[in-house]
């Protein structure tokens, strides 16, 4: 049997739920405690009107619905035409919450409406000072603010782009800065009465909470005094009325054709890292079926289906005993600010899975990377059981894999070795899953094709993770004699990024191998480590996104017979580009990488490369391949660097969303946004959820439900996956949720 966790109204309770508990979520009628979750007959399921303020009707502002009726909170946003009319589709019956929001507004009073109410006139008035004007403001424009230090060295950091790297990868890492609960101290003096000015503010804030220990580790970096007098100099003048100097557009053109519909999920503590709807190869897969995420802290797969509104959580298991399976979260030191002493995310009570990323592969299984024990079993080291072992031996190894099949309603775990955290799938005949290891340089795998007929044959779950499971480390061939051959040359070991100390449980695979002396005779290992991981649809090469400074992609081969024909290049990003996060690829080939911190979104093809074999241990050989696209948004003051963030991007190779195929899109995790890039002009298409503030997102993905009911059977999915879902506006209480976009033919489509 499986644990779950039903939510409804802002609670839950632990259940033992049977495979028939499994069959009512996808059987449901729709009915659920009562109220009807079933869509409407067509004519009855829209609200429309206009909305009006003295200025006359107004053009490109969100008009957003809001409904406490369905099992879970319902909120549905549109964008009014360029003669302030609106039309809200396919809701739901029930009573709804209607209201106003746009820049240079004031939110409107909110009016309770039904489906069907048409003609319907909203009154908005204008704000009336900059501060009113700023207060829904996006927190890019707000930590536009901030002056990041101009003189350097400063401590180990030798140069500004060196600081903001450190600074926007670190700070950014876990959540938004410049919305309305980072800008502001007021709730530190409340809570903790021993604070008495700014600098005491910030410093507590900075070692608070269960994040405390890597947010004081990242301020050491950044030279901790010189930083606070920063974020003070900051909050006192926003204190003193200080507004941003420029304020976002409206919605204009395509951006007015959005339909947002968001589904609360999970708890008021859930830090629900990645969603996922269907297989990034396949984007028919689970067509019309529960979406997914997966929640770290509670180690459970949290799933929604949106055609009733119910969620639930289902509880990860571990292969070890929860007992032996200890959580990566530290007790708060000192006390939270919100939660005060409470271990969030600890074991006990919480699950140990810790899972990270889903993804859901051609069957439908929804695959993650998770933790399924503590120490690695004796034939990751054993060369006798394990030709990977032989060449590069593991020990370590933070999360491992697991996939969940609704076809049977059970979880499947599998031991990895090498250490997991993102995952994706390859179109090969294997149908392989990457993982890469985020601290450790390992590219790891799992042949799944294999896997599944050594267990159908065996049913012997070890036989076929041992006959599935790979891994490679990362050689260069720098004699450049075609191969790679042992043994070889240690390249110095890059520094270890203090943000993510822990994140894997602080297991680093393959050890620390000392540096030798090059040999220029030999191959090198390199250890660059990696964030993100994709597999190329046009070779089956796989690539990752490096984040050490200045920014690298690294790409493996595994040959015919790996790990002996595993070889691995190495690009740097060029200037002024920096901290690749994000990864993808287009089905040419064409990678695609967030910037996260000069806010680009860049391009890499390997095909332009002059000469794509010549390798080099600075990654320095093909700056042909590379293609810059500066994101929109403010900068920091006194520079020219956006203050946007880019956690993560994404690729449309099928066309889901009709942008075109191949379509980059990276996430505006600071702008409550994601970004449409059009490479052929430069130009972005911004789609924002204005409410609520607060939407962070770390990745997205698009299903096609059915590609004969136009917009209505196609959408992007994205969630907020914020660590601290308290910070999104509501405060403490709100829930994390799910976004579903569509774009219709124009703003009155029904």
């Amino acid at each position: 049997m499986n644990t779950t966790r039903s939510h409804s109204n802002g609670f839950y309770s632990v259940i033992a739920a049977s495979l028939l508990a499994a069959a009512i979520f996808f059987a449901s009628s729709g009915e659920y405690y009562g109220v009807s979750a079933s869509p409407q007959k067509a004519g009855t399921d829209y609200i429309s009107g206009t909305v009006k303020s003295s200025q006359g009707p107004e053009e490109g502002v969100w008009v957003i619905a809001e409904t406490r009726n369905l099992p879970t909170n319902f909120i549905k946003i549109v964008v009014t035409d360029n003669q302030g009319r609106f039309t809200l589709p396919e809701l739901p019956a029930a009573n709804y919450s209607v209201w106003v929001r746009g820049y240079g507004l004031l939110d409107s009073p909110k009016k309770q409406l039904k489906p069907g109410a048409t003609g319907v006139e909203l009154e908005t008035a204008v704000a009336r000072t900059p501060e009113e004007k700023a207060r829904i403001y996006p927190g890019n424009y707000w930590m536009s603010l901030m002056e990041p230090p101009s003189k350097f060295p400063l401590g180990d950091l030798k140069t500004q782009a060196n600081w903001i790297h450190t600074f926007k990868s670190s700070c950014n890492f876990c959540h938004q800065l410049g919305n309305g609960i980072t800008r502001d101290l007021d709730h530190v003096f409340k809570v903790i009465p021993t604070v008495k000015t700014p600098m005491e503010a910030w410093d507590y804030r900075l070692r608070a909470g269960v994040r405390g220990t890597q947010m004081s580790g990242v301020a050491a970096l950044l030279e901790r005094d010189s930083l606070l007098k920063m974020l003070v100099d900051w909050t006192d003048r926003i204190g003193r009325g200080e507004v941003p100097a420029t304020a976002p557009p409206r919605p204009s053109g395509m951006e007015r054709n959005l339909v947002l519909t968001l589904w609360d999920w999970g708890t008021d503590h859930s830090f629900m890292h990645d969603e996922n709807t269907t297989s990034k190869n396949k984007p028919k897969v689970n067509a019309n079926g529960p979406v997914y995420a997966v929640s770290a802290g509670h180690g459970t797969l949290v799933r929604l289906d949106p055609k009733t509104s119910r969620t639930e959580e289902l509880e990860i298991p571990t292969r070890d005993g929860r007992d032996k399976v200890p959580s990566r979260f530290p007790a708060p030191n000192p006390p939270s600010i919100f939660w005060g002493s409470e271990h969030l995310w600890s074991n006990p009570p919480n699950n140990p899975a810790d899972p990270h990323n889903p993804m859901i592969d051609d069957q439908g299984r929804v695959w993650m990377t998770s933790r399924i024990r503590d120490a690695a079993p004796a034939w990751c080291s054993d060369p006798a059981a394990s030709k990977y072992a032989a060449y590069t031996p593991l020990k370590g190894g933070g999360r491992q894999a697991s996939y969940f099949d609704p076809k049977t309603g059970k979880f499947t775990l599998i031991e990895t070795c090498a250490s997991t955290h993102h995952l994706q799938f390859d179109t090969n005949a294997e149908r392989t899953v990457y993982f890469n290891e985020l601290i450790g340089p390992i590219f790891g795998w799992v042949d799944t094709k294999t896997y599944d007929k050594t267990l159908a044959e065996t049913k012997d779950p070890l036989k076929a993770e041992r006959a599935a499971v790979g891994w490679c480390a990362q050689v260069l061939d720098t004699n450049g004699d075609g191969k790679i051959t042992k043994p070889w040359n240690i390249a110095p070991r890059l520094p270890d990024n203090a943000t993510y100390a822990g994140d894997t449980a602080g297991a680093t695979s393959s050890g620390k191998p000392a540096a030798t002396a090059m040999d220029p005779t030999r191959d090198t290992q390199v250890a660059f480590y990696l964030y993100a991981i994709i597999p190329s649809p046009a070779d089956h090469s796989v690539w990752g996104a490096a984040e050490v400074f200045p920014g690298y992609i690294v790409r493996m081969d595994r040959g015919s017979n790996p790990p002996e024909t595993c070889r691995v290049e190495l690009y740097r990003v060029p200037e002024p580009g920096l901290d690749p996060r994000g990864i993808d690829v287009d089905r040419n080939g064409v990678v695609w990488t967030a910037l996260a911190a000069s806010s680009h979104l860049a391009s890499f093809d390997r095909r332009k490369c002059k000469n794509p074999t010549k390798v080099s241990l600075e990654g320095n050989t093909c700056p042909e391949g590379w293609k810059l696209y500066p994101t929109t948004g403010p900068t920091f003051k006194g520079t020219d660097v956006r203050t946007d963030f880019h956690y993560y991007n994404w690729v449309d190779q099928y066309d889901v969303m009709k942008f075109g195929a191949g379509t980059p899109m990276a996430t505006g995790s600071n702008s409550d946004s994601i970004l449409v890039l059009d490479p052929r002009s430069g130009k972005w298409t911004t789609l924002r959820v204005p409410y609520p503030m607060g939407f962070y997102s770390r990745g997205m993905d698009a299903r096609i439900d059915d590609d004969g009911a136009g917009w209505k059977g196609r959408a992007l999915w994205a969630n907020y996956g914020t660590h601290f879902v308290w910070h999104i506006e509501g405060g403490k209480g709100t829930k994390g949720k799910m976004v579903k976009f569509q774009l219709r033919p124009d703003p009155l489509s029904r």
